[in-house]
């Protein structure tokens, strides 16, 4: 961990909804005039689009270390803590990315695979990470300990398999059965993986819908925000000094459930994060200056 160059991680599993996250910390970047390092999950996967397909097929799941560079991004992690700076790779989601890091790389690389290692330009304040392993721990790699503030993004269950089945149905054209499947295979790793980093996290943002979602393989629709309410947890509020007084009142209707947990509104999540952890990255920037 590092006071100098901060590491700011965001995880959660695939459609949990940390897209809102970040959208919330873009906001903060501008308004304190901070220059982060972004870094994006996807990019430290092991495999490319098409040999990850090969391994998917012997049931391999994204969720696993063994489809995941613990290591390089725990060194990632340690390095930029200590000095400001580390390496990373793009994945190239799309032909319009490939296009993009062709050029600016003078390399040729297609959709679904990865750009070189590159440096870190010198100078950003912080490094901020948003994917599915920002606080992994396995036998031989710990990210966690890297990290200064780990933010946790998991709605319930059944409401998270809703929104990756509209998702990979609307964006992908993946069938019913097919997401099914990619759901079952997933689940080992899910529990082995995925939900211990919510126990390492500082702050968890667990949205909750107010509608009947018992049976998520049937669901019509997706639950709106307002439909929903969100489940705001502190791992140690006096960590942050968190004044959950004033946060009540900034937030309207807002409630206290447990003496460490605020529950929000669903449509006032952005607003929230932004109330909440604006000042929290103040500090950091504060102390790191």
């Amino acid at each position: 961990m590092s006071e100098k160059h901060p590491v700011v991680a965001i995880t959660g599993s695939s459609g949990a909804g940390t897209t809102t996250v970040k959208r919330a910390f873009e906001h903060i970047f501008q308004r304190e005039g901070i220059t982060p390092a972004i870094v994006e999950g996807d990019s430290y996967h092991r495999y490319d689009r098409v040999a990850m397909k090969e391994k998917m097929a012997g049931g391999m799941s994204h969720f696993g270390p063994e489809a995941n560079r613990f290591d390089k991004l725990a060194e990632l992690f340690e390095t930029y803590g200590k000095t400001g700076t580390g390496e990373k790779r793009y994945y190239l989601h799309s032909p319009e990315e490939a296009a993009e890091h062709n050029a600016r790389l003078g390399v040729d690389k297609q959709s679904g695979e990865f750009t070189p290692w590159e440096e870190i330009p010198s100078g950003t304040d912080l490094l901020f990470y948003e994917g599915l392993h920002g606080l992994a721990v396995d036998d031989e790699n710990d990210v966690a300990q890297h990290v200064d503030l780990g933010i946790g993004v998991v709605p319930v269950v059944n409401l998270e398999w809703i929104q990756k089945i509209f998702r990979d149905s609307a964006e992908r054209g993946y069938s019913a059965e097919a997401i099914v499947d990619t759901i079952l295979r997933r689940m080992p790793d899910y529990i082995n993986h995925i939900t211990p980093q919510f126990s390492r996290t500082d702050i968890n943002f667990q949205r909750v819908a107010t509608v009947d979602t018992s049976n998520p393989f049937i669901a019509r629709d997706i639950p709106t925000p307002d439909e929903s309410f969100v489940v705001i947890r502190f791992a140690d509020p006096k960590k942050f000094d968190t004044d959950f007084v004033y946060l009540q009142s900034m937030i309207p209707n807002s409630f206290m459930s447990r003496r460490n947990t605020l529950v929000v509104p669903g449509g006032k999540m952005g607003f929230a994060m932004e109330v909440i952890l604006g000042p929290i990255i103040e500090r950091m920037m504060d102390r790191a200056r």
